[in-house]
């Protein structure tokens, strides 16, 4: 336990000196929150059933957090350690490989739920963001999307065989993944065809999720994107653990 409590705040001080990745986790969100709430404010309005638009957004913005750090972070940050040799290292020491991919899932849930945090705090001060759900019920919500896209990120670190092929799979993810997911832009602006393309990200599931468990639905109205995230997270931890190399 000293031994991955040592490896957690290794991992994380090295997190906080990647400028990008603490930038697309902790700013880029809060910056989005400020661009388009000066925009449109947050008056409820009946596009949005009512709520205002940091009231949709907000959620939403949370998913683009956890795509960051799993789709971005986790992959090119296991991928460049394989290439560099620092994994091969690390089965020489006693930490056993476990303690190794946790400290990877540990340090980078932490600062998805600091920029959720962080956001969150945001939209309540400035735009006074309205909250109907059960923040139990978020939470749960919260950590299967976190770790759905986690899994996602270690199929990439495992099938990418360098950094930069792992740099280019999370951004042919990301990107797809925020901006057609409704993540970015209200999917209620969607045409028709385009929110049937968007069904098959995983993004969309979580904004769905989120959205809806942020205005007090129960889970039995998520029960498709519960089953969805639920399979990206098993599938994505079986793949991986087939294919992940160490050296």
């Amino acid at each position: 336990m000293k031994g991955l409590i040592k490896l957690f705040w290794v991992e994380f001080k090295l997190y906080m000196r990647q400028p990008q990745a603490a930038f697309f986790s902790l700013v880029f969100p809060l910056l989005l929150l400020f661009m388009f709430g000066s925009i449109y404010g947050n008056k409820p309005t009946p596009f949005f059933g009512g709520r205002g638009m940091v009231d949709v957004s907000a959620p939403a913005y949370i998913a683009i957090i956890m795509g960051s750090t799993g789709l971005m972070s986790i992959s090119i940050v296991v991928s460049t350690y394989r290439e560099r040799g620092v994994l091969r290292r690390f089965r020489a020491t006693p930490l056993r490989p476990a303690a190794i991919i946790g400290a990877q899932v540990a340090v980078n849930f932490l600062m998805t739920l600091a920029g959720a945090i962080i956001l969150v705090g945001g939209a309540l001060l400035v735009y006074h963001m309205r909250f109907n759900g059960s923040v139990g019920a978020v939470l749960v919500g919260f950590t299967l999307s976190t770790l759905s896209f986690f899994a996602i990120g270690f199929v990439a670190a495992s099938l990418a065989r360098t950094s930069r092929v792992a740099q280019i799979f999370g951004m042919l993810l990301y990107f797809p993944n925020i901006f057609l997911s409704g993540a970015t832009v209200p999917k209620e602006i969607f045409p028709a065809a385009m929110r049937s393309v968007s069904k098959v990200l995983p993004m969309t599931h979580v904004v769905n999720l989120l959205q809806g468990l942020w205005i007090g639905n129960p889970w039995s109205k998520h029960i498709a994107e519960v089953a969805v995230l639920a399979g990206f997270l098993v599938v994505g931890g079986i793949v991986s653990a087939k294919t992940f190399k160490w050296e």
